[in-house]
């Protein structure tokens, strides 16, 4: 707790974890989803260092919905929260092994809406089993808001937890049975029952999230008896700066795409302007490579320019709609990915339309390139990251 206190005071997007909280198991047939895992650690980046203590916690619903218009979800991840239990070993009252089952949110408040969502609050109680278990831990795991709220699966968010609390050990492993590592992960017991495809629909989409988003890789390797696995045996291992670097750009980043630059796959630019040729419209752009998908369709503007009126200019007026097929579309797209914060393009652009009102319409060219991508900046700066 001090050290999450320490945390808190310097600000970031560092928080930690107790080790115990990390470590408690899932009762059988229960699991968390990956928002409501989401909403738990910013509960716990909340609570920080008084997160032991025998008192509530606020948050804005804004801080959770991330974008999102309206604050349903925010109902449905509480009420999962209050009702999934948590297991431990213990002893019963005749000091025989017992396993104990318990809640981690003990009461939470969601204030009633009244038209002004950007007001709304909610707050919340850890139960006395939550507490003990903070106040009790003697390790804890460092993580990073933007990669929690980055991570597409909940199986990854979990093995990153794991990860994070074992990586500055002396030996950064975790070994663990199938049957611990169902628990420990929340698979249920009808999915995934052959290892196989435990190891494709987990392990593997896991990993290749945590080796994107995080300051960490993860490996493993396998223990078998006769032709089943038995045991794993996870490594995780610190990235060096460059790598840590490409984590944190890519967390900046917009998430759409994310899939494809992971995989290495292509975005294909979609060709609806007949000026264009089937040739440039179909060539691949790497998705990492922003910047060169406005380079691409300004060259073709030009190029087809050329052979039309020498008084049109590469940049047409500002579409209505969203921006996802005209060539305008696309540079404005490119530019509002690349300047937007991370923000959904759209909705940069529709507070865009509404900000300009009918000086947009006598606006084209470079002026309204360099409007457009001024807009983006400075909306980035007003409204921070989503």
């Amino acid at each position: 707790m001090r050290v999450a206190a320490a945390l808190t005071r310097k600000g970031g997007d560092e928080f930690v974890k107790p080790g115990k909280l990390v470590e408690v198991r899932f009762v059988k047939g229960q699991s968390l989803s990956l928002t409501a895992s989401r909403l738990l650690a910013l509960m716990i980046l909340t609570a920080g260092g008084d997160a032991w203590r025998d008192t509530t916690h606020r948050m804005r619903k804004a801080d959770i919905r991330r974008g999102h218009k309206g604050n349903e979800r925010i109902v449905d991840m509480l009420e999962e929260l209050h009702r999934t239990l948590f297991a431990e070993d213990d002893t019963s009252w005749r000091g025989k092994r017992a396993t104990k089952r318990f809640n981690l949110i003990q009461a939470s408040w969601e204030e009633v809406e009244d038209g002004d969502r950007e007001t709304g609050w909610i707050e919340w109680q850890f139960t006395p089993d939550a507490r003990r278990l903070i106040q009790e831990s003697q390790t804890y795991a460092v993580m990073n808001r933007q990669a929690v709220l980055g991570f597409r699966s909940a199986y990854a968010l979990k093995l990153y937890e794991e990860g994070a609390l074992r990586l500055h050990r002396r030996q950064p492993v975790w070994k663990v049975d199938v049957v611990g590592l169902r628990a420990a992960l929340g698979i249920d017991l009808d999915k995934y029952k052959d290892f196989a495809q435990l190891r494709r629909k987990v392990l593997t989409v896991a990993k290749a999230e945590i080796d994107q988003l995080s300051h960490f890789t993860v490996e493993w390797t396998e223990t078998r008896r006769g032709r089943a696995v038995t045991d794993i045996e996870f490594r995780f291992v610190p990235k060096g700066a460059p790598a840590q670097i490409a984590a944190v750009d890519e967390l900046e980043r917009h998430s759409t795409g994310r899939q494809a630059r992971r995989e290495g796959l292509v975005e294909t630019l979609v060709n609806t302007d007949p000026m264009i040729s089937p040739v440039e419209a179909s060539e691949p752009v790497a998705g990492t490579e922003v910047a060169s998908v406005l380079k691409k369709v300004t060259a073709a503007l030009a190029a087809s320019d050329r052979g039309r009126d020498t008084a049109n200019e590469a940049w047409a007026r500002f579409p209505d709609g969203p921006l996802h097929f005209g060539v305008t579309e696309q540079a404005a797209r490119a530019i509002g990915v690349q300047h937007g914060g991370g923000w959904d393009v759209d909705v940069i652009a529709d507070a865009y339309r509404k900000h300009m009102g009918d000086r947009l319409a006598v606006l084209s060219g470079k002026k309204l390139e360099r409007s457009w991508k001024g807009w983006c900046e400075t909306f980035a700066n007003r409204r921070g990251r989503p």
